[in-house]
């Protein structure tokens, strides 16, 4: 993957020019994860990322694309496939009843069985037909607010495709030992299940505790300041008390009182206030405030607004970076096929240890939502990296090596992860950093009772004594309000790109066209909101999906791209020329150049279509807009 600029002058030479930025500006990262839901779940009906305008969206053998989950004669009689559903389709106190709506199982069996061996269409057969709902803006206006205000990172996945527990260990670890990890057999796991009693289960696997070292021992023998973020409440959502070092260590140790106590989040709000966090913040929220079905993502919009207040009100914003994730699906489906290594991978995949699935890869999983706030990330953009939890790892190694710590890189992560999973720098644009703020909706406080207590998922229970609506089998229109539907709008893109998005590729106010009329390609003025069609297009991977080099075709009549700008009829794609598309990182945009010929596509100082061969990447390139239109 690409590093940038400014990054690699920090590192090589322990300085940045003055005109560049570099991660060593930043000096304090604040990694904030909360619970089970999916992409799709909160944000396929969000503008300009990869949700239900999918064009690249996977076909199956039977002629069906991954929208359409099959549904069997024992659900309904009134059809063979569901298409995602609104949740509040039916209006009224079904809004409200949502909110504590529980969709489907969050365990491997269910998880791997929704996957089905990569087909990806067993959401509502061997999950539930809630798992293919989904959410919108009405109802979860905060995380949209802050998703948009920041960058959302489309293409980020949960780690195992399982529960809570390993994705959370994956999260401060880099592993669940799977055999081929770095880790022996006789440190815990195969941990794919939330088991915390001591010892083995039945097969010989999920042993517990853990006894592999964790990120924050790297830390904290490299001398970075760090601190957990937790109060009593807290879901037992705290990864590091399920590893043997933690439970062992003495109260006094650095491990207890920065891993194991309870200093609540005031005492995080309070740091941020004065501008003494450390330099690695890592928050537990309560359970209540979890998102964690049937606990409302109304109460947890609610605590996700206090973290990004608490930050962005600091007087160390201009230094902070904040991460915001979730740990798995909580039974929600998504429409995209995970990622993932070649079979027979170490550390990655094993023969299903009950008996069900044969082989199978444990991650990575389905992609949950993930959020990026800093002065770096401003500006309503998406991120289209391959990420999972160990993305956050990455990152935070990537930082610290800049401000010039030693020994930080963890040795326990699996190898394929550390080759193939982003490290996010790509979604920071160190140059331009922006501090200006997006409007965030007020959150309604959550309900508490007379002890202080969160009661309103109890209270939305006990008022609705089924929240889960009908589901409307037989009576679904693709596209419409209520199934596959989004907005429309537009998002700039970041990152080295994958599929997925309808693109518009803009540069000095013009953008690549397909005229319609014409046999090759112009450029045409730019418009406002991007929303010509003529000026959309649809990258396809080649042979190697992690490549960069893509065919592209029109999102207008289909047609392809081919050599020197040529327009290939659509019927035509084995002629299509392989374009390898590179992002240069902090604002400079994207260079395309021809892989046969070496011809760069760009656009001169007056505004003319130039293809030709040129002796270095263009000083800057095209501007990248991923754009849903209904059109």
């Amino acid at each position: 993957m690409v590093l940038l600029l400014g990054t690699v002058l920090a590192v090589l030479l322990g300085s940045s020019p003055v005109t560049a930025g570099s991660l060593r500006d930043i000096e304090h990262v604040v990694i904030f994860m909360q619970e089970n839901r999916a992409w799709d779940t909160y944000f396929g009906t969000m503008a300009g990322v990869r949700g239900f305008n999918d064009p690249n969206v996977q076909v199956n053998s039977d002629g069906q694309s991954v929208w359409n989950q099959v549904v069997d004669s024992s659900m309904s009689t009134a059809t063979n496939t569901l298409l995602p559903w609104y949740l509040g389709y039916r209006g009224g106190d079904s809004n409200e009843a949502i909110q504590c709506m529980a969709a489907g199982d969050n365990g491997y069996h269910d998880n791997q069985a929704a996957l089905n061996h990569g087909l990806n269409n067993h959401w509502a057969r061997n999950n539930t037909p809630w798992s293919w709902g989904y959410y919108k803006r009405q109802d979860i206006p905060v995380q949209f607010a802050i998703a948009e205000g920041w960058t959302s990172g489309d293409m980020y996945q949960e780690s195992q495709i399982t529960a809570t527990n390993p994705n959370r260990v994956t999260l401060v670890s880099g592993s669940v030992n799977v055999p081929g990890s770095p880790q022996n057999s006789s440190e815990g796991g195969v941990y794919i299940d939330n088991n915390e009693t001591p010892g083995c289960d039945s097969l010989g696997i999920n042993c517990y505790p853990l006894k592999w070292k964790t990120v924050y021992e790297f830390y904290e023998e490299a001398g970075v300041s760090w601190q957990l973020y937790q109060d009593t409440n807290n879901f037992d959502d705290n990864p590091l008390a399920w590893f043997q070092q933690y439970q062992k260590a003495s109260k006094n140790s650095p491990l207890a009182q920065k891993g194991m106590s309870y200093v609540g989040l005031d005492a995080f709000y309070a740091a941020a206030a004065n501008g003494t966090l450390p330099e690695v913040s890592f928050i537990v929220g309560p359970t209540e405030l979890s998102e964690h079905p049937p606990y409302q993502p109304k109460d947890g919009g609610w605590l996700q607004k206090q973290v990004v207040d608490a930050v962005i009100n600091s007087p160390k914003y201009s230094s902070t970076l904040l991460m915001i994730s979730f740990d798995e699906t909580g039974g929600f489906g998504d429409h995209v096929t995970p990622f993932h290594s070649p079979q027979g991978t170490p550390g990655e995949w094993m023969k299903d240890p009950y008996g069900v699935f044969g082989d199978v890869f444990v991650g990575p999983g389905f992609r949950v939502p993930f959020y990026m706030i800093s002065p770096w990330t401003r500006g309503n953009r998406v991120f289209t990296e391959r990420a999972d939890h160990n993305s956050q790892i990455l990152f935070v190694e990537q930082w610290l090596t800049a401000r010039g710590y030693k020994g930080i890189q963890t040795d326990q992560m699996v190898p394929w992860r550390r080759a193939h999973m982003s490290n996010l720098v790509n979604a920071l644009d160190l140059d331009n950093p922006d501090l200006s703020l997006p409007y965030i909706p007020e959150a309604e406080t959550p309900i508490t009772n007379s002890n202080g207590d969160y009661v309103g998922s109890s209270q939305c229970q006990s008022k609705f004594s089924n929240p889960r609506p009908p589901v409307p089998y037989g009576q679904q229109v693709a596209n419409s309000t209520n199934a596959l539907w989004f907005e429309d709008g537009y998002k700039e893109v970041v990152g080295y790109l994958t599929e997925g998005r309808y693109l518009v590729a803009e540069k000095g106010g013009s953008a690549l066209t397909n005229s319609g009329k014409r046999n090759y390609v112009t450029v045409t003025p730019a418009t406002e909101n991007h929303e010509s069609k003529h000026q959309r297009w649809v990258i396809h991977y080649t042979s190697d999906p992690e490549s960069e080099i893509f065919t592209i075709s029109s999102a207008l009549d289909g047609r392809w791209l081919g050599a020197r700008g040529v327009l290939l009829d659509s019927d035509q794609a084995s002629d299509a020329a392989p374009v390898r598309i590179t992002f240069l990182g902090n604002g400079l945009g994207y260079a395309v150049q021809y892989v046969n010929g070496n011809q760069y596509i760009d656009v001169d100082q007056v505004g003319h279509l130039k293809i030709a061969t040129q002796h270095h990447v263009p000083d800057w390139g095209f501007k990248l807009w991923s754009v849903t239109y209904h059109d």
